[in-house]
């Protein structure tokens, strides 16, 4: 019975990947391409989550794919600082601001919005994970039109194979939670990846190069 249910999970999610990709397919980059956007400035995500290191455990992950792909990243401790010196000092804040106020402040082309929805470790029965899932938006700072939306999950327990019956997947799981419990933040290295499959330039719906990238202008 637990084979059965296992196998019909694996299906489903795979049926989800496949689903997912065919969506994310259908992202129009006209107004993105048409921006070309050069610099990057990235707001304190919003946490939707029960976890309060979120906001910046995901803040120190997403500048990373945003060089890699070609972008100049507006400093975020400078961006944080300024920020706070102006008494703004929640995401919910700086995520009001127009953004053309932003544009005048810190000069960049476009402002990286990021939520993060689901940050932390979850313990069922037969399994314990570490979930991190975030949705993001690319918005020209000068016009305030959207360039770019996107969302990615990643978890802890991907490609991880249950063993040993239904006793062995009860002491995985107690082992997990045992290590997510002990770990400062369990949940930052699955940010990187989470940022990682958000940002990251690919055919399937990420960001375009950008013009530090020498493959700006092919995709």
């Amino acid at each position: 019975m637990i084979k059965r249910l296992s196998q019909l999970i694996v299906g489903a999610c795979v049926l989800a990947l496949f689903a997912g990709c065919a969506e994310r397919k259908t992202v129009d980059y006209s107004a993105y391409k048409q921006s070309r956007p050069k610099s990057i400035l990235v707001l304190p995500p919003l946490n939707q989550s029960p976890d309060v290191k979120a906001t910046y455990s995901m803040l120190s992950q997403v500048t990373y794919p945003l060089a890699e792909a070609g972008y100049y990243v507006m400093p975020v401790a400078l961006v944080a600082e300024t920020f706070n010196q102006n008494g703004m000092n929640q995401p919910e804040d700086v995520h009001a601001l127009q953004p053309r106020k932003l544009h005048e402040i810190f000069g960049a082309d476009a402002g990286l919005y990021v939520t993060v929805s689901d940050y932390g470790t979850r313990y069922m029965v037969l399994s314990s994970a570490t979930i991190v899932t975030a949705s993001a938006k690319l918005v020209d700072l000068k016009t305030g039109s959207t360039l770019w939306t996107g969302s990615a999950t990643a978890s802890s327990q991907e490609n991880q194979q249950n063993q040993g019956g239904l006793i062995g997947m009860l002491i995985v799981a107690a082992v997990n939670q045992i290590v997510s419990s002990v770990q400062e933040d369990a949940g930052y290295p699955i940010a990187g990846i989470t940022s990682a499959r958000l940002l990251a330039p690919y055919p399937n719906g990420g960001l375009l190069y950008g013009p530090r990238s020498p493959k700006y202008g092919t995709d």
